[in-house]
């Protein structure tokens, strides 16, 4: 007779499916984490004095050899090192910053992005009716509670009203995001900064000053050859340079975007007020665009005085330059010589993976890495498509059509910015460090869609009192999940769950996706009024939120907390299998009663097959094994 005393067996237990391919892609994101790791320590001397006569360096090899050997082992025991002060000590124990001018670049390039958004949806309760496309597009919402009823509106003035106000986004998604790479190598990334929001700022003011629907429209769309290469760069310039433990960054430029929305508001508002003057017909919707163009001259006044990027100088052999501009980074010179050195590694690392490789086609052809991408789409997608690209660009248009006057429809879209922009702080608090990033999405996504039906049932209100109650609610409290679950986590994830070899492909495509669903959104949501009237409109998305949730359960796994091989194994495991495995936690959680016990859906590696050792023949191993899986 067996022994029932034995513990209990999981009920599902799966293999580690680490294939061939996944474990090369573990060896190369290993190699590029710390190219340094492994080279003995008289070995990776000889190659520092080598680098220092070849670069014509030799004056800065004493602090190259200390600065390289902290960042071959930053635990080391720095008694092997010579650093000369007691403030030289302190800085080489935490890396140091240089918050004077990148984080507020980053935050001023946001903020721009804000106040740009915010300014065409407080013009837009003016700007239509002077270029005559007012009656056939916000009427309908009107006649719905008016006693007699109005004109039904066509189609052509809905799609204007869309395209003007989604034109930047078409323009980033389609043109002036793939531009970044090239600006970056031809002016560099300074050059790339001031163009890109001087072009903005013409772009701003050039909209204020249209005479005609579809020249507002090639203004706006010429906004966006600016805002996309600007954004861009200031992004990847700020990771770049302060580094990449900084994971706030994120963070922080959504709270410069809620702060460019909420001052945007306030601008529209204060504007609105202002009658004809001087000849000027519209003059307060062109005074309400200019502002916009404030953020970009201030972003072109500090490209002055900040650094070049370190990265396009070593592409042009630029060392001695490189040099000069980290010691503006770092308050030591040894430890701007130690990311001297490893930069220049990094680079040489990044050359030999690449070498004799199709990145592009090996980022969708790589089982796990095709999982990646599917996984970034989803959350990338549901940023954009939950609703509240139609609560940002057409929220005035919303609680006017809603029984607010025009005023009162900007004050409560100032009410919106401010709540959106407070709604963001908890996250920037560590919030996002203490709730894993799948959870938070699955829990977010559910309540957003019940604020949408909040506010789509409200409609239904035959009272002024109880319409306007309703539709404030409900758009009120969608921003506070919307920051809680979808602020950050995109950026994040990409920048998680692809491998180093391809991250910038990675993050490209994702942020491309955003930028064109986020168009897609913003130019059809008055076609949505007009053919699902308001409360089929807001349910339209509402639905998309909960087939959101759905994707998100069955897709997505989870990255935060994990190291990088842990996340290979996440991502190794065969899509079929992870649609089951969650599936069966689904209904653990839901149903009562059920078996808790816990089930592993990939099991650690074993320490025989550790890739801390990285081999020469790394892509010779990813080539000879290219057997796609399911």
């Amino acid at each position: 007779m067996s022994n029932s005393t034995q513990e209990p067996e999981p009920h599902h237990r799966h293999r580690a499916y680490l294939n061939a391919n996944t474990r090369t892609i573990s060896n190369i994101n290993t190699k590029l984490a710390n190219p340094l790791r492994g080279i003995p320590y008289e070995t990776l001397m000889n190659d520092v004095e080598e680098f220092a006569r070849h670069r014509n360096l030799l004056d800065l090899l004493p602090e190259l050899q200390e600065g390289v050997f902290m960042a071959q082992d930053p635990g080391a025991d720095r008694q092997r090192t010579s650093v000369s002060t007691a403030n030289e000590r302190e800085f080489l124990r935490s890396k140091s910053i240089w918050f004077s001018t990148m984080p507020p670049m980053l935050f001023l390039a946001a903020f721009a992005i804000g106040m740009g958004e915010a300014a065409i949806n407080g013009a837009q309760l003016s700007y239509p009716k002077q270029f005559g496309i007012d009656a056939s597009t916000c009427g309908y919402l009107a006649s719905m509670f008016a006693e007699t009823p109005l004109t039904i509106p066509s189609a052509r003035g809905s799609w204007l009203l869309g395209l003007i106000n989604a034109a930047p986004y078409l323009c980033r998604a389609t043109v002036s995001c793939w531009l970044t790479d090239p600006l970056h190598q031809w002016l560099g990334w300074k050059k790339t900064t001031f163009v890109a929001y001087f072009i903005s700022s013409v772009g701003c003011i050039w909209s204020a000053v249209t005479n005609t629907w579809w020249h507002l429209l090639l203004a706006r769309f010429f906004l966006g050859f600016g805002i996309g290469p600007g954004a861009a760069t200031a992004l990847f310039y700020s990771y770049g340079t302060i580094g990449t433990e900084l994971s706030f960054l994120p963070f922080l430029a959504q709270i410069g975007m809620a702060s460019g929305r909420a001052c945007g508001d306030i601008v529209a508002l204060a504007f609105h007020f202002i009658p004809n003057s001087g000849g000027i017909k519209g003059l307060n919707w062109r005074l309400t665009l200019v502002p916009a163009s404030v953020p970009g001259l201030i972003i072109c006044s500090l490209v002055f005085i900040i650094p070049e990027s370190p990265r396009w100088l070593f592409a042009k052999e630029r060392y001695r330059d490189a040099f000069n501009e980290l010691c503006r980074f770092h308050d030591s010179k040894v430890e701007a010589a130690r990311e001297l050195y490893y930069f220049h590694v990094l680079l040489e690392a990044e050359e030999a993976v690449n070498k004799g490789r199709n990145r592009l086609l090996e980022t969708f052809s790589i089982p796990r890495n095709r999982r990646a991408v599917i996984a970034s789409w989803i959350i990338m997608f549901g940023q954009q498509f939950c609703g509240i690209n139609v609560i940002i660009c057409y929220s005035s248009i919303i609680f006017s059509q809603s029984g607010f006057s025009d005023a009162g429809a900007l004050a409560a879209t100032l009410g919106f910015g401010l709540l959106n922009w407070i709604s963001g702080l908890p996250v920037c608090c560590d919030l996002d460090k203490k709730i894993r990033r799948r959870n938070f999405l699955l829990f977010t996504f559910p309540c957003m869609a019940a604020c949408l039906l909040i506010t789509s049932f409200s409609f239904w209100d035959n009272l002024m009192r109880g319409r306007l109650a309703g539709v404030a609610i409900g758009i009120y409290l969608f921003p506070i999940f919307y920051s809680l679950g979808e602020v950050s986590a995109p950026l994040l994830y990409s920048a998680e769950a692809f491998p180093l070899y391809i991250l910038d492909i990675g993050i490209s495509f994702a942020v491309a996706t955003g930028w064109f669903w986020k168009f897609v959104s913003s130019a059809t949501w008055p076609f949505l009024l007009l053919v699902f009237k308001p409360q089929g409109a807001f349910a339209w998305y509402a639905v998309s939120c909960m087939i959101f949730w759905v994707l998100i359960l069955l897709f997505v796994r989870e990255t935060k907390d994990k190291t990088p091989d842990e996340v290979h194994q996440a991502f190794s495991v065969p899509t079929r299998v992870h649609v089951a495995y969650a599936l069966r936690r689904g209904i653990k959680k839901f149903i009562p009663l059920q078996n808790t016990t816990p089930e592993e859906l990939c099991q650690p590696r074993p320490n025989s097959e550790d890739t801390s050792d990285v081999g020469d023949d790394v892509m010779k191993e990813l080539h000879q094994n290219t057997a796609v899986e399911p």
